[in-house]
């Protein structure tokens, strides 16, 4: 057979399905079974990065079902079907290799006009990702039919021969300068805890993924945020909470803990159990801890339970209101903790209530937390003091500095004016300073819910579920820090013995 007509068979070969293939193969002479060979390894390849891995190296790369959701994510990608796609899960799965390494090898051999780019926390493991891809380029040019650009060969940079394609690499943080991206990956945007639990760090890596990668897209561009988690408030964090329903989210915890699992796992699956079973992942939960294993393991950076707080405490010690009535109070305050900083989590103004009877037992009674500006926090703040007859209202003005003081003045003034304070003198203002951690602060309070010297008067969910969610190393969340401030206020010193000698905050500087 002339080899013409080998060439318009095969083309007309790579369109039928896999059945009528076989079929012609068996009737096939030794030469142009040699050549249906060829063209079926390219049909392979072409079907999905971890098909393109298997006939690379002659299938000793491995596959799972959750690598074969990232294959289809990237699939998807190429299609036109998926713009903006996260993919979370723990460390040791093969995410990074399968996303930032094969699948853009993949993808430039189907598109290979196109332009890339991989960003990671330092451009030293951005750099590995590309020169991964270039020297595999160099290896199997011939096999992937196609080859890099004479000259243009930088482990960060480089383009492909005979078009505009190619692939940039960058740190989080850096620059992406010259041509737009079809595919932007950010792969491991956050280094470790340390970063993680640093506002500055956080706010660095938002203000790049806003102002830096986001203007590199082409129109039709698509952008993978490759993840295991660190903090409620790390990048995918951050996504979530502003554009949840822009993503196509693949959440995959180590062990299964929801009957929506992507992979449909029952609970307690493990994610690659033939790499990495139930055994092991219980003795890695045990060395690594409690919030190590929730957000790097389980990407839950916020724990089901296990923080400083145990939810038995405050149950065991909850009242109603009837029996509160029949008891005297001390003393009432109202505890203010502003929003701010940079966290997007920690976005409520926390505004708690709280009483001490005369035998040193502290009562929460009131939540009044919430979204809201200044003018509305002074004013929900000055009517809870109003209504519990609070003798303080206790502000921390970390992030509100002189203005805390000012707010609550201005609200009282406002309710005087409006006949609402009915004569009564403005609650004692009392700012509090915090310098201490956040755990320092915490534990001598949480030590009083374990003495059973803390009263729920009620139920208050969303602040008990912060309490008991709550580890050490997280950003505390401003109802729980409200509380903190209010009890801490009340407390008698020697009640709060867990708090170090050498710790100095101004607590109680200036206090009558």
């Amino acid at each position: 057979m002339p080899a013409r007509d080998h060439s318009e068979l095969l083309a007309h070969y790579r369109t039928l399905p896999a059945a009528q293939r076989r079929a012609i193969a068996a009737e096939a002479s030794p030469e142009l079974r040699g050549q249906l060979v060829r063209v079926e390894k390219q049909i392979a390849m072409d079907r999905s990065p971890g098909a393109l891995a298997a006939v690379l190296t002659g299938g000793r790369e491995m596959q799972a079902p959750h690598l074969d959701l990232i294959d289809q994510a990237f699939i998807d990608m190429a299609e036109g079907r998926a713009d903006r796609v996260m993919l979370t899960m723990p460390p040791r799965h093969g995410k990074s290799r399968r996303a930032s390494r094969w699948a853009p090898l993949w993808y430039l051999r189907r598109n290979p006009g196109h332009r890339m780019m991989i960003a990671s926390y330092s451009s030293d493991l951005a750099d590995d990702h590309g020169r991964w891809i270039r020297d595999a380029l160099i290896t199997w040019g011939d096999e992937l039919s196609i080859h890099l650009k004479p000259g243009s060969s930088a482990a960060n940079r480089f383009d492909i021969d005979g078009g505009e394609g190619g692939l940039l690499a960058a740190g989080i943080g850096g620059g992406l300068t010259g041509r737009g991206a079809h595919i932007a990956i950010v792969d491991d945007p956050v280094k470790d805890m340390a970063d993680a639990d640093s506002p500055t760090m956080r706010k660095r890596a938002w203000d790049w993924w806003t102002s830096v990668l986001q203007t590199r897209l082409e129109p039709e561009g698509a952008i993978c945020l490759i993840q295991t988690r660190w903090h409620e408030d790390d990048l995918a964090g951050r996504i979530l909470a502003t554009e949840r329903d822009a993503w196509r989210v693949i959440d995959l915890p180590a062990l299964a803990d929801s009957p929506d699992d992507p992979l449909g796992r029952a609970a307690g699956e493990p994610l690659w159990p033939e790499r990495f079973d139930t055994a092991h992942h219980a003795k890695t939960r045990k060395r690594v801890g409690e919030r190590v294993w929730g957000a790097l393991y389980m990407q839950k950076p916020r724990p089901p339970e296990g923080g400083v707080w145990q939810r038995a405490w405050i149950d065991s010690a909850r009242i109603n209101a009837v029996q509160f009535s029949g008891l005297d109070m001390a003393r009432i305050v109202v505890a203010v903790d502003p929003a701010g900083g940079e966290s997007t989590v920690g976005d409520e103004t926390g505004i708690i209530g709280v009483g001490r009877d005369f035998d040193r037992h502290l009562y929460l009674l009131a939540d009044r937390s919430g979204s809201m500006g200044a003018n509305d926090w002074g004013l929900a703040a000055c009517r809870l003091a109003l209504e519990l007859k609070a003798d303080a209202i206790v502000v921390e003005k970390n992030y509100g500095g002189d203005m805390a003081r000012q707010v609550i003045t201005q609200a009282w003034e406002q309710l005087r004016r409006d006949g609402i304070t009915r004569g009564l003198l403005m609650p004692m203002v009392l700012e509090v300073t915090a310098k201490v951690g956040k755990r320092l602060r915490a534990a001598p309070v949480a030590q009083l819910y374990e003495q059973q010297l803390v009263h729920h008067v009620g139920d208050y969910t969303e602040l008990e579920d912060q309490m008991v969610t709550w580890v050490e190393g997280m950003d505390s969340p401003d109802r729980m820090d409200a509380a903190v401030h209010g009890l801490t206020e009340l407390a008698d010193p020697d009640q709060l013995d867990t708090l170090p000698a050498s710790t100095h905050d101004d607590r109680f500087d200036g206090r009558r």
